[in-house]
């Protein structure tokens, strides 16, 4: 076990902000909880609204609010305005990263009407959703109809838009691979105005490729179409408790949904482990079931583990370290938002006893707090605590990879409960930002195709053990070296987490080629941020247009500037032929002899004024 020895940390002195984080409950209870049980209220009146709106009635409503976005790209001056980004606050996006990209110069369109949900059609299979249609909202009208995404990220707020131009996961995801991976078409508004519907199949399939993962710098996503599946009642879950060191664990979470010979029997609906220390975890494995099984015979144990009082569902899945292996039946939409009451485990840090079975029963029925309050109250000193002293990082990496990635986890920051979640990665027709390792089908491991490499999602979510242990930590060297660990191990960092990567270590991970050729094939560049600056950590700068403005054609190039006195001044100070264009100077890539060509054309000017004068 030599090689899970942490380093030895010094003990770290409190500061005043240790105490704001520890007595932030305060805040939580009697502040953030009761707004938040006032806003989920709200939102819940809202929604039962929009669905007693005929479909026909919301997407005539859905084309009207298209018209404005449109009509609002048109109003902008790129000269003055800055770059194009939603309306949407800042502190609305789910996730403990601060969206610094709206602190700079920008440009507002308001997508906030677009959260309805336009059809279900039960003959295609597919559902028709606008981008604010949360993870909630869609499964309590899916569900019932024993109909649901291939992908139903866990917690209830998660929006649809998100999913789609970041990353969405899921227990499933070993079979329907990511949340990207289901969707059917793409309705975007394009930086010129243009509405278009991107496919697999038509023209614009290199955008329906592009846009997962792109955080929505390369158009507005107004509508998606993604695919439905049929369900049952219920969740057979089985949870088997697994001790043994790291190595042994990672083996184990492969066996529970990619059974060694191959047999597509043994291939459960869903597959889900914790690893708690060490050396023990519990790996859950489930698949669908009718109430008529669920009720068969008094042997089957039912648990609604939706309710208020309930115990949080990690907590409940770590009995069995002490019951042993068991199963129970869960009701389906309970099952797949149950991390939302815990938010996973960081309630509790945020609220200590949160899971105490008093506080359950008398105001469990407020949980969870809404992220976006949480985000308001913290203040910059808690902010910057979270940054340095706490850890919300997904690694997508090749499932071979995960005995490496939990031994490197531990030396590194000693984060438990780990998540783990597995997922295909498909061999697509083009190179998308995320992809399989080249070569992957040549010599495919445990869960690999011919089509598809199987990854997994590794989640850690809390506290290190050092902060924990009152030692020093350094957070951001810490995210830098995983980071580090990624690149060189092909793996990716979703961009919702804190990043420390450098403008080129970001395109060391992801690859460029497909988003690059649509950033200037849909007119992107100079309107919508690039992806790296987006998801940059810290305050913006007007370095965004700056690099924007570098991949302008010369004809947009002076489409966005005036060149007049620019023209007027370059003649009469003899700077041309003298000094480089300023359009070259700042455009991107390997320059061309086009500035030669122009020297030729200045130098010829200048003879012909000469001679003109002489005679």
């Amino acid at each position: 076990m030599s090689n899970l020895q942490v380093p030895v940390r010094p003990k770290r002195k409190k500061i005043w902000v240790d105490y704001l984080v520890q007595f932030r409950w305060i805040i939580i209870v009697f502040v953030v909880l009761p707004i938040s049980c006032i806003i989920y209220f709200s939102i819940y009146l809202s929604e039962l609204r929009a669905e007693k709106k005929p479909y026909k009635l919301r997407q005539k409503e859905h084309e009207e609010n298209i018209k404005k976005v449109v009509k609002r790209l048109k109003q902008r001056n790129p000269l003055k305005d800055g770059l194009v980004c939603t309306a949407r606050k800042p502190y609305i996006v789910v996730g403990m990263r601060h969206v610094d990209y709206k602190r700079a110069r920008h440009f507002e369109v308001d997508l906030s009407a677009f959260n309805n949900i336009l059809e279900i059609d039960t003959e295609r299979m597919v559902v028709k959703v606008e981008p604010l249609v949360t993870m909630g909202q869609l499964s309590r009208i899916t569900v019932p109809m024993n109909l649901a995404l291939p992908v139903v990220s866990e917690l209830n707020d998660l929006t649809i838009g998100g999913l789609i131009n970041g990353y969405g996961i899921e227990g499933s995801s070993h079979i329907y691979g990511l949340f990207s991976d289901t969707l059917v078409s793409l309705e975007v508004v394009l930086a010129d105005g243009r509405v278009v519907r991107a496919t697999k199949e038509n023209e614009y399939s290199d955008l329906f490729h592009a846009i997962p993962w792109s955080q929505g710098t390369l158009g507005f996503l107004v509508s998606a179409e993604i695919k439905l599946i049929p369900i049952k009642e219920y969740m057979r879950l089985t949870y088997k408790p697994v001790r043994g060191n790291l190595r042994e664990m990672a083996q184990a979470f492969a066996d529970s949904f990619a059974p060694r010979d191959g047999d597509p029997k043994k291939i459960p609906d869903f597959v889900e482990s914790l690893i708690f220390t060490p050396s023990e975890g519990v790996f859950m494995t489930g698949r669908y079931a009718s109430k008529e099984e669920a009720e068969e015979n008094g042997d089957n144990v039912t648990n609604s583990i939706g309710w208020w009082f309930k115990p949080w569902f990690y907590q409940h899945a770590e009995t069995a370290l002490k019951r042993g292996e068991f199963v129970e039946y869960i009701p389906t939409r309970e099952y797949y938002h149950r991390h939302t009451r815990s938010l996973f485990w960081e309630m509790k840090l945020i609220l200590p006893f949160g899971d105490q079975w008093w506080f359950r029963w008398l105001m469990g029925w407020m949980m969870p707090p809404k992220i976006s309050l949480m985000k308001i109250t913290q203040g910059e000193a808690i902010r910057k605590y979270y940054h340095d002293m706490h850890v919300i990082q997904d690694m997508l990496l090749p499932m071979h990879k995960v005995a490496d990635a939990l031994e490197f986890l531990h030396r590194e920051m000693e984060v438990y409960p780990i998540w783990l979640c597995p997922h295909r990665l498909f061999k697509l027709p083009v190179k998308t930002m995320v992809y399989p390792e080249p070569g992957f089908e040549l010599n495919p491991k445990q869960g690999d195709t011919s089509y598809a490499q199987m990854f997994a999602d590794i989640g850690v979510y809390y506290a290190p053990g050092p902060v924990l242990r009152g030692e020093e930590f350094d957070g951001a060297e810490a995210v830098r070296r995983l980071e580090e660990w990624l690149i060189q191990n092909n793996g990716f960092q979703p961009q919702y987490s804190v990043s420390e990567l450098t403008e080129q270590n970001f395109w060391k991970m992801f690859d460029r080629s497909l988003y690059d050729r649509c950033r200037k094939k849909y007119k992107a560049v100079g309107t919508f941020m690039d992806v790296y600056y987006k998801s940059k950590k810290g305050k913006k700068t007007e370095r965004e247009p700056q690099y924007s403005v570098s991949e302008l054609t010369e004809q947009n190039f002076w489409k966005m500037f005036d060149r007049s006195l620019y023209d007027r001044c370059r003649k009469k100070y003899k700077a041309v032929g003298t000094f480089m264009d300023v359009y070259y100077k700042s455009k991107k890539g390997k320059k061309t002899e086009r500035e030669v060509l122009e020297a030729e054309a200045a130098v010829a000017e200048t003879a012909y004024a000469v001679a003109e004068k002489e005679d």
